[in-house]
C-alpha cells in the first residue's frame, strides 16, 4: 500500500543517533537522503519479495551442498527459474562465480524476512536468527514454493517502518566500511558485508515515488556504491 513517507531529515536524525550510541562514525554533512519530503513510499508486492527470498535461499543452499539437480528441480517445480537472475543461474547450474559473494545472501533473506514479519528484528550487531531456516521452504523435504507461502505466517511489515529501517542501514553501511578501513572495533557479531546484504535487501524491496525518483531497480540493478 503506497504512503507518504515519514520525513526524512527526521528519520536521519535518529539513524545519526543510532550510530552514535553503536560508537560508529558519521557520515559526512553532505550524505544523501534516501528520499525527499513529500515522497510516497511503498513494498514491493509480498509474492514478490517471497519469490526473491525463496530464490536466494536455493542459491545460499546450493553454497552449502545442495546438488545441481536438486536445485534446478526445486525452482522449475515451484515455477520461479524466470525470476533467477544471470548470475545466479550461472552459480545454481556449473558454481560459476564468487562463491563467498553467494554465501553472504543468507543475510538478504535475513533482511527479506524481517520485511516478511518472518523475523522478529533487523539488529545490526547480531547475525540472523537461529530460526531463520525453518522459516524458509525446507528443501531436503522438497517442500515447493507455494506449500511454503500456505505454511508461513507473513505479516508484511508498515512501508513506513521499512523506510526508517532502510535508512539506518544506508547510514551503517557507510559507517561499517569506514571503521573496518580504519581498523576500528566493531560494536557487534556483523561486518560490513553482513550490512551490505541487508542494505541490498531493503534497498530493492522498498521504493518510493517522487521527482527524484526513477523505476524500482531490479535485483543486480540495485546501486550500493553511493
Amino acid at each position: 500500500m503506497t504512503k507518504a513517507a515519514p520525513d526524512p531529515r527526521a528519520v536521519r536524525e535518529a539513524s545519526l543517533d543510532e550510530l552514535a550510541r553503536l560508537g560508529l562514525p558519521l557520515p559526512p554533512l553532505a550524505f544523501p537522503l534516501v528520499w525527499e519530503p513529500g515522497d510516497t513510499v511503498e513494498l514491493r508486492p509480498v509474492a514478490e519479495i517471497e519469490a526473491r527470498a525463496a530464490v536466494l535461499h536455493v542459491v545460499v543452499a546450493r553454497c552449502f551442498g545442495m546438488p545441481t539437480e536438486a536445485a534446478m528441480s526445486w525452482l522449475l517445480g515451484s515455477h520461479l527459474v524466470d525470476l533467477v537472475t544471470p548470475p545466479e543461474w550461472q552459480f545454481v547450474i556449473g558454481a560459476k562465480g564468487d562463491h563467498r559473494s553467494f554465501v553472504l545472501h543468507h543475510d538478504a533473506v535475513f533482511a527479506l524476512a524481517w520485511l516478511l514479519g518472518l523475523s522478529r528484528h533487523l539488529d545490526p550487531t547480531v547475525p540472523p536468527d537461529d530460526g531463520l531456516m525453518t522459516q524458509m521452504p525446507d528443501l531436503p523435504s522438497g517442500e515447493t514454493f507455494g506449500r511454503w507461502r500456505s505454511r508461513s505466517l507473513v505479516a508484511a511489515r508498515d512501508a513506513a517502518e521499512a523506510a526508517v529501517l532502510l535508512d539506518l542501514y544506508y547510514c551503517l553501511d557507510w559507517a561499517f566500511q569506514e571503521s573496518e578501513q580504519a581498523g576500528r572495533i566493531l560494536p557487534g557479531e556483523v561486518d560490513s558485508n553482513a550490512i551490505g546484504q541487508r542494505r541490498w535487501a531493503l534497498e530493492w524491496a522498498v521504493t518510493f515515488t517522487g521527482p527524484y525518483h526513477e523505476a524500482p531497480p531490479e535485483w543486480e540493478e540495485v546501486d550500493l556504491s553511493v
